[in-house]
């Protein structure tokens, strides 16, 4: 990672007054997101924004956290001084990264049912990711759908467009992958774990097993001497 993404400038805008945050990596983002800030995507580069319509000490608030956060993840921040602070609050890990875990699974799976375990997370019909994301879809369909502003139901109709046929697709997709893996019961032949073993069927019993050997770990170097045991 850049050394350069890890420090980030929060400050009001002298032209437009607007609290803006610029500079960090994704994981930066994210932080500024959960803070409440607004990604701005422009041709290069992605800056985040207070939300429009807040009260200045609002705005101060919702900098000040975001400060707080970011520097308690190891940030470097340059700020104005009505939104430096001290504080550290404790961070914990996001719903997301529980899902990413099935990818570190995945990685990790030596097998096709160790892969279909996985993705089974994602794919189960009354308790797995995508059902739950479907819930979530038209969970915000209904809540556009009550406020009463002219866009609502125009937003509401696009949610429940993509939970029924977009996500729709994807689930379907994701459990005929799975389930194809589940039937297969093979390893992965490219992860299968040597045993070192030669098998019983093969002719040249004196036959050394093809996998490639262990990388050769150097052995470490010898502590220095201490000067004053030097003669």
């Amino acid at each position: 990672m850049p050394l350069a993404d890890r420090f980030l400038d929060i400050r009001r805008d002298p032209h437009s007054g607007e609290v803006l945050a610029r500079g960090g990596d994704p994981e930066a983002h994210s932080i500024l997101q959960r803070a409440g800030f607004v990604a701005v995507v422009r041709l290069h580069e992605t800056y985040h924004r207070a939300p429009t319509g807040l009260a200045e000490p609002d705005e101060r608030r919702l900098a000040t956290a975001a400060v707080a956060r970011l520097r308690a993840a190891g940030y470097h921040i340059d700020c104005h001084e009505d939104f430096d602070t001290d504080s550290r609050p404790a961070s914990y890990p996001p719903l997301g990264s529980s899902v990413a875990y099935l990818a570190e699974r995945i990685r990790q799976a030596v097998t096709t049912e160790e892969a279909a375990d996985a993705l089974t997370e994602l794919t189960a019909a009354h308790d797995g990711i995508l059902a739950a994301l479907h819930e979530v879809l038209t969970s915000a369909a209904d809540f556009h759908d009550g406020l009463g502003e002219s866009y609502g139901p125009y937003i509401a109709r696009r949610l429940r467009y993509l939970a029924d046929e977009h996500l729709g697709i994807l689930r379907s997709d994701l459990t005929h992958t799975r389930n194809a893996l589940a039937d297969r019961h093979a390893p992965h032949p490219g992860r299968s774990t040597c045993t070192q073993e030669v098998p019983a069927t093969e002719r040249e019993r004196s036959a050394v097993c093809a996998c490639p050997p262990p990388p050769r770990t150097l052995p470490a170097p010898p502590p220095p001497v201490a000067a004053g045991l030097r003669r």
